[in-house]
């Protein structure tokens, strides 16, 4: 889809731009108080500010953070966003204490050309996520012109991303630009082997992009919970293992599809497996084999040293890399080395690599890998529903015919 991108504005010299963007990061305490846990997202979005303070823009940045549902929550302020930017840009960032209104408006007015105001918590209100028109039109009064960089919420048709499209000179950011272009490589030209890794915790939210993924890779790796509801469709026990009884049809219509095209498919091999989720788990390997029986109490939480031997062999040659989903419950220790193992395996590959999705971005970035990674899609699920085919109302909104 043909979209107008910010190298389409005309002279931004003065003119007030209110920038979508995607500033939804982990948090954490630290002894001077609350601190961005992770700046990928907002590195990622680095290049369109800074094209727009060079260009002598006034930026107003405007981003969600979690899911306050229409009231303010101060755990969810902004505020340590604004202190995180100013060092990643190297000069001051403002930040404003509500997202509208008439303080704000007054603090837009009195910005110079290249100086940046980032409001609070778009979510804070609740015409935000109902695409209030009152509530864009209310953005849409603090600009001259709008940009939206934030493809990890484009799938979301909210008054950010959609709803003030309409209403003013509306443009994709460099950040969008460059997922939509990365992710239509992926679909019509794909170098080969093409390879997809797919995880996460259930088939449910994945099974459009399995579909259209199907019929375009060379090889599906398939690992994390999700990997449970094949094993359990193909007849194992998964005793108290995480998965989708009521999907194994659909499980089981995927790979034979697979194996109709020729697309090879793999599966764990052996699991670790534990009782409990924590960082002292004792955990257990235990073989993907005729017979297998997990015991009730215990689950499948992790995928084991052979299954990454493995998919690690079906990357090494690899032209193509999607990767979406961690392949276990890898935040806590016991239960890492699968995904971060593979994560090594990717990174080594010598293809084109995408990982997308917060947590394999958060496994990338975990396992010291991110900057061996080609393209690091800051959406998870806007990608999934791009490759997928969907709709994604934040980037029609910005369509040209």
């Amino acid at each position: 889809m043909m979209i107008r991108t910010l190298r389409d504005a005309a002279q931004l010299k003065g003119k007030r731009v209110l920038v979508r963007v995607d500033f939804n990061v982990p948090l954490k305490e630290t002894g001077d108080g609350v601190a961005v846990a992770d700046n990928t997202r907002m590195v990622a979005a680095l290049p369109t500010i800074r094209h727009l303070v060079n260009q002598g823009a006034r930026v107003i940045l405007c981003s969600h953070l979690g899911r306050p549902k229409g009231r303010v929550a101060p755990e969810l302020s902004l505020g340590p966003v604004a202190k995180e930017l100013t060092a990643l840009l190297g000069q001051g960032v403002t930040m404003a204490s509500a997202t509208v209104g008439p303080r704000v408006s007054e603090i837009v007015e009195e910005m110079a050309d290249g100086e940046v105001l980032l409001l609070e918590n778009l979510r804070f209100n609740p015409g935000e996520t109902d695409d209030d028109e009152g509530f864009a039109g209310q953005l849409a009064a603090l600009a001259d012109v709008y940009v939206n960089d934030a493809f990890g919420a484009a799938h979301r048709a909210h008054a950010s991303t959609y709803g003030i499209a309409g209403l003013l000179p509306s443009y994709g950011g460099l950040l969008l630009e460059k997922e939509l272009r990365v992710l239509t490589g992926l679909l019509d030209s794909p170098d080969r082997p093409y390879v997809a890794i797919i995880g996460g915790a259930k088939i449910s939210g994945k099974i459009g992009i399995l579909e259209e993924l199907a019929p375009k890779v060379d090889r599906l790796l398939i690992g994390g919970g999700m990997a449970n509801t094949f094993l359990a469709a193909k007849g194992y026990d998964m005793g108290g293992s995480l998965l989708e009884k009521d999907k194994a049809r659909v499980a089981l219509k995927l790979l034979s599809r697979a194996a109709d095209i020729g697309v090879e498919v793999l599966l764990p091999v052996d699991l670790v497996v534990a009782d409990e989720i924590s960082d002292t788990a004792k955990t257990m390997r235990v073989e993907v084999r005729p017979g297998l029986a997990i015991g009730d109490r215990q689950m499948a939480l992790d995928i084991g040293p052979e299954t990454v031997r493995r998919f690690s062999a079906a990357l090494q040659d690899a032209g193509t890399v999607f990767w979406n989903g961690p392949l276990g419950a890898f935040e806590r220790q016991p239960f890492a080395d699968g995904t971060v193992g593979v994560a090594r395996a990717v990174a080594a590959c010598g293809g084109f690599t995408v990982v997308g999705g917060g947590d394999s971005l958060a496994a990338v970035s975990q396992a010291g890998l991110a900057n061996q990674i080609s393209h690091i899609s800051t959406g998870g699920a806007a990608a999934l529903r791009f490759l997928e085919g969907g709709s994604l109302p934040g980037v029609e909104a910005l369509g040209v015919d």
